[in-house]
């Protein structure tokens, strides 16, 4: 899997891949993860890449040349799929993850400011995905939210893919509540049928606690 972020940020992106998970993923050659600035494509010689709004109002809208010109510079396979990350998209949930980790390339374009010119949308095209009905001051928090969620996807990632099986919302429920060591602490004990080495019982069991803790929590997952 290859992802490619377009991002005024860089250095954002490339942090956060500097860690753990994502890292070992990068290292192994399970997923590749480049940024491309657009500030590098700007015609100004300031390297300007927004402007005020036509109509007037508050902030600075991206301009379209240096996105689009960043954008088309990017080497394209043929099962990929571009990614805006905006407030207006649909909002992002286990079913678009797993849609996702059946593409060969994201490219995720980030905004910033008020936003992006609107002839960025017309000319790519690109499917809009939300983090949820809030705003962000930019489009590389939630880019790494969906790289990272996708990535879990992708086997080779994880240690084993197995672990991606059993998470929160993988087949509609809520994960089961987990344990380590110490048996007890500060009076509070792992649940004894964890202990009794009973597969089929702790099997059921977890499955019970899946199904009370998205009735408690989430029961909007039952319906």
């Amino acid at each position: 899997m290859r992802f490619d972020v377009l991002t005024l940020f860089p250095e954002m992106v490339q942090s956060h891949c500097s860690y753990s998970i994502m890292k070992r993923a990068i290292d192994a050659g399970v997923i590749s993860v480049n940024t491309v600035n657009p500030r590098n494509f700007t015609l100004d010689k300031h390297k300007k890449v927004d402007d005020t709004p036509y109509g007037g109002g508050a902030g600075m809208v991206l301009m379209a040349q240096p996105y689009v010109d960043a954008y088309e510079s990017v080497e394209k396979q043929e099962n990929s799929i571009t990614i805006m990350l905006s407030p207006q998209g649909e909002p992002m949930c286990e079913k678009i993850v797993k849609e996702l980790a059946q593409y060969d390339q994201i490219v995720c374009l980030c905004g910033h400011y008020e936003g992006f010119d609107e002839r960025i949308r017309e000319i790519i095209k690109p499917r809009e995905i939300s983090l949820g009905d809030f705003v962000l001051t930019g489009g590389e928090l939630p880019a790494l939210c969906l790289i990272d969620a996708v990535s879990r996807k992708i086997e080779g990632t994880l240690g084993k893919i197995e672990s991606a099986e059993d998470d929160s919302f993988s087949d509609g429920l809520l994960e089961y509540p987990q344990y380590t060591k110490p048996r007890e602490y500060r009076g509070l004990r792992v649940p004894e049928v964890l202990l009794n080495g009973n597969h089929k019982e702790i099997n059921e069991f977890r499955q019970s606690q899946r199904i009370e803790r998205t009735k408690a929590r989430r029961p909007d997952l039952l319906q």
